[in-house]
């Protein structure tokens, strides 16, 4: 644990803070922390209770005040103000909507600032009653640091009978990184039953408890992908400007002086790869990709949706180095600007989510996508939330002939079809819709039981009807914004194949 979070873990208690509450799910290590505590501000008493066993930890008390709340808070009363002492309450916040249990909390919140005594209470999330909101002091428990994780493996390994090389300790602590304390003892466990001792094969233990992590989660989506930046026709200044921030992540980069980098949002019309450059970039990167669906962190119950918003940022946090595809960010927070639909909700969560983005320290590279900018919050757009904001336009003349001859090779390698009138006929196109004309052409030939030929693309091009004629206002109004300078363009040379499809 940092030294900074200790410290004030021990003012507050030193200050006489009457009810602590601790917002973690690690209660054997807060049960560490506070007994850590309790000896270095002079040994002072320290029992835990919980509904089951009752009051535990001070002598000749145990088993006290089992299945009854309000007893394990008239404990305190029993104290002796020369003897200071810490009791750790675990799950109360399921009773704090009690009344005499509400009206026992405030006026211990008066009374024991005149006492030695210290209440603490743990749980991962408490919607506090309004009356309780002035009387409880939140701390909230962050996950265990490198020197902490470090400590802990070293300690599991001796234990065991086996010393680890500073290599190996260093390679197992940053792969931990963002796993809380039971889940690192889970995976060393699972790594001392199958092999003896810890080693690089626990590596990937530990990717498969984080991506075990992932699954649980109602928020996020663990997406495996090969997709390369091969894959990505043209948007040669995106890409490039991707791999400058990919160099960013080194070590060598934190020694230069860079911080990590935020991220990127990106913008345009649907079917011109923004999806598949997300995917192209942890792919490439070496980075687990999560996709956030944006509806998912909206609850019905109040202050759940900022709840859910921390759980998807400590679970994203776990997983880093990574990606996290923040996808159609533009449908989740379009109406974030007024908030009176929601009472505030969407704002508050997009709050925290800028908050983290612009103070995040971790290794998280946010991607996020969207069809168009005129919903989206200004706050969303203000330089300093993403590292840059790339527009991908509609492909030109050359883009569509490359963009068809690629689609066309992946299902006839040896495909020679004229190509100059199906592209004249599918200006406007997306890399989406000149992949669905190749298929229309092959359903319609397929059906016939032929070959399919040019004339058949010809025909598919005839029948869709792309978005840029369906909504070319929309379209127009986005070029427009990006051409102001509110957006570079992703791809600086239009002979270069935008091929993109999804």
């Amino acid at each position: 644990m940092s030294q900074a979070w200790a410290d004030h873990l021990d003012l507050l208690i030193r200050a006489r803070t009457p009810i602590l509450w601790i917002r973690s799910q690690e209660e054997e290590r807060i049960a560490s922390l506070l007994a850590a505590a309790a000896r270095r501000l002079g040994q002072r008493a320290l029992a835990r209770w919980d509904f089951i066993s009752g009051l535990y930890g001070w002598p000749g008390r145990d088993g006290e005040a089992a299945r009854n709340p309000l007893a394990a808070l008239d404990s305190l009363a029993a104290l002796s103000a020369e003897q200071p002492a810490l009791l750790v309450l675990h799950d109360f916040h399921r009773y704090s909507d009690d009344a005499s249990i509400c009206r026992k909390l405030r006026n211990l919140a008066t009374s024991l600032r005149q006492q030695p005594h210290t209440v603490v209470i743990t749980a991962a999330e408490w919607q506090l009653p309004h009356d309780l909101e002035e009387c409880i002091t939140l701390l909230d428990l962050p996950l265990p640091d490198q020197q902490e994780i470090e400590g802990l493996l070293r300690s599991i390994a001796q234990a065991c009978g086996q010393t680890l090389d500073r290599e190996l300790l260093e390679q197992l602590s940053h792969s931990c990184s963002g796993l809380s304390e039971q889940r690192i003892r889970q995976v060393a466990a699972r790594g001392l039953a199958s092999r003896g001792q810890l080693g690089l094969a626990d590596l990937e233990e530990v990717l498969e408890e984080k991506r075990q992590a992932i699954a649980r989660s109602e928020l996020l989506e663990y997406c495996p992908t090969e997709a390369t930046p091969a894959d990505i026709g043209g948007l040669d200044a995106l890409k490039q400007w991707l791999e400058q921030r990919h160099m960013a992540f080194s070590d060598e980069a934190r020694r230069y002086g860079l911080p990590l980098p935020r991220g990127v949002l990106l913008v345009g019309p649907q079917g011109t790869g923004k999806s598949l450059t997300a995917k192209a970039i942890a792919h490439s990167w070496a980075m687990p990709l999560l996709r956030l669906d944006v509806g998912r962190l909206f609850a019905g119950l109040v202050g759940a949706s900022e709840a859910r918003t921390r759980d998807m940022i400590q679970r994203a946090e776990a997983m880093a180095p990574c990606v996290l595809w923040i996808d159609e960010i533009d449908k989740g927070f379009g109406a974030a600007g007024d908030g009176r639909s929601d009472g505030g909700t969407s704002q508050r969560v997009l709050a925290s989510l800028l908050t983290w983005m612009a103070e995040k320290s971790s290794a998280v590279f946010v991607v996020a996508t969207a069809n168009g900018v005129d919903k989206l919050p200004p706050e969303l757009l203000r330089k300093g939330r993403f590292d840059e904001i790339f527009l991908l336009d509609l492909p030109d003349a050359d883009e569509r002939r490359a963009i068809l001859d690629l689609q066309l090779k992946r299902r006839r390698p040896e495909h020679q079809l004229p190509l100059d009138v199906v592209v004249d006929r599918t200006a406007g196109f997306s890399g989406a819709e000149l992949e669905q004309v190749v298929i229309e052409a092959m359903h319609q030939a397929f059906s016939q039981l032929r070959e399919f030929g040019e004339a058949d693309l010809i025909s598919a091009a005839a029948q869709l009807v792309p978005l840029s004629r369906t909504a070319r206002e929309q379209l127009e109004a986005l070029q427009q914004w990006a051409s102001s300078g509110r957006a570079r363009p992703a791809s600086t040379l239009r002979g270069v194949t935008n091929t993109n499809a999804r």
